[in-house]
């Protein structure tokens, strides 16, 4: 393992276990039904008794809502349906008070068509901030100027008919991207990053780093596979070699300005790396100079099958590409919930836990997706009651995000606790027991495994013991050690077992049924250990 490389992207952050909050739907605190600031100040003491140490703040900034706070109209403010800078400023000194950290989702790939930039940006074709975003003339067939596919479904071109020319959107039309090749917008930023600087905030989590710089000259890009009709706007966008619009070598020189601009206050640079083909190479690329983001999401493990093939070709080729670099989560607001994901009902919660015992011990920087410490599935919503801008402004039928949205529910009260009135999207069919009021007054619930989980990671995983794998490519468990503990998951269709290196090691958490008989661990489907090692 390279020291060198470690040292460089090495910070407080080591050994931290993160939890995602999403706004809307934590907890709302005066009853309008969407979650707030003062709720999340209400929730800090759980979060505390949990035992994450880094909490991520989805976006509350001021917008139009076209994608729930991901089209940003102010940088540098609160909007009012989530509060005011006041409530962030409690927020942050409640949370250092309890020894938390916390980033802030910045949003740099695109902002809102409401923002002041874009409405003056508009006006004209000499306007001073039509640089600011990506103005092109028609193609020759006087419709859009490439083949460029917007993530949300269609061209990623609209056309504005006062000045006759399209602007680029690789999300919705209401999210024109930034010129990243604009020197003002990159000033705008410095800014922008310094402004939450100032008022403390422990890092950024950067929304599609992958995405900022694009090829100016704007060529085609190449298709892997055909389109069909049927397809949802996720396979669309997939079916694309991204060449010319995402993953440009240019990302990282924004990152290394950034990088020397947040050195001073000691804070985060956690980058969302989207890649459609996972290639742990390209991702370990923003991470791997050490001058870049620290940390960057790697999502293959959100999407590889329950087979052990996969899940060692996933986990081995991005250890070898980046180390100890990587940032790994269970579930998150973009797709659907681990325990659906894997299989559904008690098996789909079943693997997800036993999966955490894989990821929570792996070296990097592991994240929950609040309610993934209650065994939340994603839950199924009525067509009428869809809000996901994937899911209602396409008539394909689409893979939308409501599902893995639906508010936390909290107690045996109205609306499970979320809220006092009517929540913005359904709670989805939650019974008492996915409440954190049941599950923390039961033993053996999955939050108070989750939280078991998270205190023998705190109290027995050295962050700076390297992986020492126990087993080989060929076997049906994953396992690894890190100093004096091993990490086990079994993800094969049947029974299996290995042989523990040398020493007495001492099972002090299971999932599923696993036997320990002298050096042998024999593991039951979907089950996980880890051991520690007393002599």
């Amino acid at each position: 393992m390279d020291s060198f490389l470690k040292n460089k992207n090495s910070g407080w952050w080591d050994g931290s276990v993160g939890y995602e909050i999403y706004m809307r739907s934590f907890a709302d605190s005066n009853g309008d039904g969407v979650g707030d600031l003062p709720g999340v100040i209400q929730k800090l003491d759980y979060l505390s008794w949990l035992g994450v140490d880094l909490v991520w703040l989805t976006p509350f900034y001021p917008s139009p809502m076209a994608d729930f706070g991901y089209d940003v109209s102010d940088y540098c403010g609160v909007d009012p349906l989530f509060g005011t800078l006041e409530d962030f400023d409690e927020l942050m000194e409640e949370a250092h008070r309890r020894e938390l950290r916390v980033i802030i989702d910045l949003v740099p790939n695109h902002s809102s068509s409401q923002h002041p930039w874009f409405l003056s940006s508009k006006s004209s074709l000499d306007n001073e901030f039509r640089g600011y975003y990506h103005w092109r003339d028609p193609g020759p067939d006087g419709g859009p100027p490439n083949n460029w596919v917007s993530h949300f479904g269609g061209s990623a071109w609209t056309l504005d008919e006062l000045t006759g020319q399209y602007f680029l959107h690789l999300f919705l039309p209401e999210q024109p991207d930034l010129n990243w090749n604009n020197p003002k917008v990159i000033q705008e930023f410095d800014e922008i990053l310094k402004f939450w600087l100032g008022l403390n905030v422990d890092g950024f989590r950067i929304d599609v780093a992958q995405g900022l710089v694009k090829n100016m000259l704007m060529p085609d890009n190449p298709y892997r596979f055909p389109i069909r009709s049927d397809m949802s706007p996720r396979q669309v966008f997939a079916a694309f070699d991204h060449r010319y619009d995402l993953d440009q070598t240019g990302n990282l020189e924004i990152f290394r300005r950034w990088r020397k601009l947040v050195e001073p206050n000691d804070a985060l640079l956690l980058g969302e790396v989207y890649l459609r083909d996972n290639d742990p190479n390209r991702v370990s690329r923003y991470v791997g100079s050490g001058d870049a983001l620290h940390r960057a999401f790697y999502f293959a493990p959100m999407h590889v099958p329950w087979l052990p093939q996969p899940m060692w070709d996933t986990f081995r080729d991005a250890l070898d590409a980046a180390p100890v670099d990587l940032s790994w989560a269970l579930s998150s607001h973009d797709d659907p919930r681990a325990p659906t994901r894997l299989g559904g009902g008690n098996e789909g919660k079943q693997r997800a836990l036993a999966y955490s015992v894989l990821l929570f011990f792996l070296p990097g920087l592991p994240f929950l997706y609040q309610g993934d410490e209650l065994g939340l599935s994603s839950v199924e919503l009525d067509p009428e009651d869809l809000a996901d801008p994937v899911a209602t402004r396409n008539t394909v039928e689409t893979d939308g995000r409501d599902g893995a949205r639906s508010p936390i529910p909290w107690a045996n009260a109205p609306e499970m606790g979320f809220t006092t009135g009517t929540p913005w999207i359904p709670m989805g069919g939650r019974s008492y027991e996915d409440t954190a009021e049941y599950q923390q007054e039961t033993d053996g619930s999955w939050l108070m495994s989750y939280k078991e989980l998270l205190k023998l990671r705190k109290e027995h995983l050295d962050p700076n013991a390297p992986l020492r794998w126990v087993t080989a490519r060929d076997s049906g468990v994953i396992a690894f050690r890190r100093g004096g503990t091993i990490s086990a998951l079994n993800v094969s269709d049947c029974d299996s077992e290995i042989v523990l290196p040398e020493g007495e090691w001492e099972l002090v958490f299971q999932v599923g049924e696993v036997k320990k008989i002298s050096e042998l661990l024999i593991f039951g489907v979907n089950s996980a250990v880890v051991l520690l090692l007393t002599s």
